[in-house]
C-alpha cells in the first residue's frame, strides 16, 4: 500500500511540473510588445465596426487592453459616439470582440445621475445619482438601484464600469463631484456602505467595477478636466477611509486615480506619484490589485507635463492601466491614438525610462483581472 502511495505521490508531481513548465512556455511566448498593449485603454469615434475599421487593427496590431465608450463627442460637441440605440450598443461591443479581440475590456462610465452613457434617450432606464441614493440611506433602495445599473451595462456587452465614485463630499461646489450629485455622502461610512453594495451588484453580472477618484476628489475646489486642481488645504486623510475599508473587506476590484496635487504628499498630481501610488495606496492600504488612471488627456496631466512625459510618470508611479478618453476639451482626436500610445511605450522601454520589470508588473495584474471578469477569456 505504501508503494502505491508512492507511486501516486510521484505521479502527482509529474503532473504539476508539466503543468509548471507548460504554464512557463506559455509566459515565456508572449512578447513584451504584447504585453505593452495590454496596458492602453483608448476611446474612438464609431457606432459599429468592422474587420477594417481602424481600432479593431489596432486593437488586434498593439494587443490593446481594452476601449472606453462614450454617447457625447465632446471635441466636436456633437453626438452619436458610440451610442445610438441599446440594441446598436450591444452589436458594437460584440462586434470589438468579434473583430478585435474576444478579450478585450470594454468600459463606461455609468455612475447614475449626470454621468451616464447609457441615457433614457437610447433606450436605457433612467438612474438615480450617487448623492440621491446616499440621502435616502436605504440598503434595499441602493440594491435596486444598483443592480438595475449594473443591468443595463451587462446587456450593452460592457465588462468595466468606472464606478462608483467614493469620493466625500466635503465641498458640495466641488464642480466636478458635489455639484454634479456624484458622491454618496460626506460621510465616509456611508460612501463605504452605498459603494459597496454597487460593487456587489456588478459582480453578479461578472462587471469589474473601479473606484474612483484616489485619493479623493471631493473637496476640489477646481476640476482637472481643465487643468491644474490643487488640494493642499483642502484635502484629508479621512477621504482615504472608503478604500481602506472595502480593501480590507476584499470588495475592491479595481482603483482609479485622480490627477488632484497635493503638496505635502509629492510634487506631481495622484496618478504620477509614486508617494501617493505606491506609498499610500500600495504600502500603506495594502492595495495589491489592478491601478487604472483617470484620462490621461486631461487639462491637469497635458497642460503641465505633455503626452510622452504624462505616459512615463504615470507608468513608473504604479499605474496599471492608462486611459486615453480621445474624447477631450483640450486635446484633438487622433484615430491613431492607440498605436501613437503603444509607441511611446515601446521607446520609453527601449531608452530605460521605464523597465521591462515594471510593464511585466502590470501585464500580470491586468491578464489576472482578466481571467476573472472576461468570460471569454482568450490570448
Amino acid at each position: 500500500m505504501s508503494k502505491l502511495k508512492y507511486l501516486l505521490s510521484f505521479l502527482v508531481l509529474i503532473f504539476l511540473l508539466q503543468c509548471k513548465n507548460s504554464s512557463d512556455s506559455q509566459e515565456a511566448s508572449i512578447s513584451l510588445e504584447e504585453k505593452i498593449g495590454q496596458l492602453i485603454m483608448v476611446g474612438f469615434r464609431g457606432t459599429e465596426v468592422s474587420d477594417s475599421s481602424l481600432i479593431c487593427q489596432q486593437i488586434k496590431e498593439y494587443n490593446l487592453g481594452g476601449v472606453i465608450f462614450f454617447e457625447y463627442d465632446v471635441p466636436s460637441g456633437s453626438r452619436p459616439r458610440n451610442v445610438i440605440s441599446s440594441e446598436q450598443l450591444k452589436k458594437l461591443s460584440s462586434d470589438l470582440r468579434k473583430y478585435g479581440r474576444k478579450d478585450i475590456f470594454i468600459a463606461v462610465d455609468e455612475e447614475g445621475g449626470l454621468v451616464s452613457r447609457l441615457k433614457a434617450r437610447y433606450g436605457y432606464q433612467a438612474a438615480a445619482s450617487p448623492q440621491y441614493i446616499g440621502k435616502l440611506g436605504i440598503k434595499d433602495s441602493t440594491q435596486l438601484w444598483a443592480s438595475s445599473i449594473a443591468y443595463k451595462v451587462k446587456n450593452a456587452g460592457i465588462n468595466v464600469n468606472f464606478a462608483p465614485p467614493v469620493d466625500l463630499n466635503v465641498n458640495p461646489q466641488s464642480p466636478v463631484i458635489g455639484k454634479i450629485e456624484r458622491s454618496f455622502s460626506p460621510s465616509a461610512d456611508s460612501v463605504t456602505l452605498h459603494a459597496s453594495i454597487f460593487i456587489e451588484e456588478h459582480k453578479k453580472k461578472n462587471i469589474l467595477c473601479s473606484i474612483k477618484h484616489f485619493p479623493g476628489h471631493g473637496s476640489a475646489t477646481s476640476d482637472s478636466h481643465e487643468g491644474f486642481t490643487d488640494v493642499t488645504d483642502t484635502w484629508s486623510d479621512q477621504e482615504l477611509i472608503p478604500y481602506k475599508k472595502m480593501i480590507e473587506d476584499s470588495i475592491v476590484n479595481a482603483i482609479m486615480t485622480s490627477h488632484v496635487y497635493h503638496a505635502q504628499l509629492d510634487t506631481v498630481p495622484a496618478t504620477l506619484s509614486q508617494n501617493i501610488i505606491q506609498g499610500i495606496l500600495r504600502e500603506e492600504l495594502n492595495w495589491n490589485g489592478i491601478i487604472m488612471s483617470d484620462d490621461m488627456q486631461m487639462g491637469a496631466v497635458t497642460e503641465h507635463y505633455g503626452f510622452e512625459k504624462g505616459i512615463e510618470l504615470a507608468l513608473n508611479a504604479g499605474v496599471d492601466i492608462l486611459l486615453l478618453s480621445n474624447n477631450s476639451a483640450t486635446v484633438d482626436y487622433d484615430p491613431e491614438l492607440g498605436a501613437k500610445t503603444f509607441k511611446v511605450i515601446k521607446q520609453l522601454v527601449d531608452t530605460g525610462k521605464v523597465s521591462k520589470e515594471r510593464i511585466e508588473e502590470s501585464y500580470e495584474r491586468v491578464i489576472n483581472l482578466k481571467k476573472t471578469f472576461v468570460s471569454d477569456f482568450s490570448k
